[in-house]
């Protein structure tokens, strides 16, 4: 519901126009995975679906990948992460996330990098 609100207000318009058309479609999925790491990744995936950008085959995989690992940088990114500290109170907390987030940065990156270089056929 919010982002089909986001769509009809126009701001999905504004950030489509933003990341896709002022950025390489490389740097928005990149910058949109990090951010799904605040909002989760399913939200991030219907905006992008709902803003239509004219993306290759290739970069389509990429934000999907980059939204899926983003989503885990912080637990409060992925409804798994939500669910697992409702579950465990006390145990696994948000803080207690955060000292994995540098190693799952540095997976994200590394994920990135490699489909860049298995995928560049992909991306004409």
């Amino acid at each position: 519901i919010c982002v089909g609100g986001l769509g009809f207000i126009g701001y999905l318009a504004l950030l489509s126009d933003l990341l896709y058309n002022n950025w390489s479609a490389t740097g928005a999925n990149i910058i949109l995975g990090l951010m799904s790491a605040v909002v989760d990744n399913i939200p991030v995936m219907f905006a992008v679906l709902q803003m239509m950008p004219d993306m290759s085959h290739g970069q389509w995989l990429l934000i999907t990948l980059t939204a899926g690992i983003g989503g885990s940088l912080l637990s409060i990114g992925s409804a798994a992460g939500v669910a697992l500290m409702g579950q465990a109170r006390g145990i696994y907390t948000f803080n207690s996330h955060l000292k994995w987030s540098p190693v799952i940065l540095l997976g994200y990156f590394a994920g990135v990098l490699t489909h860049l270089y298995l995928n560049t056929a992909y991306f004409s």
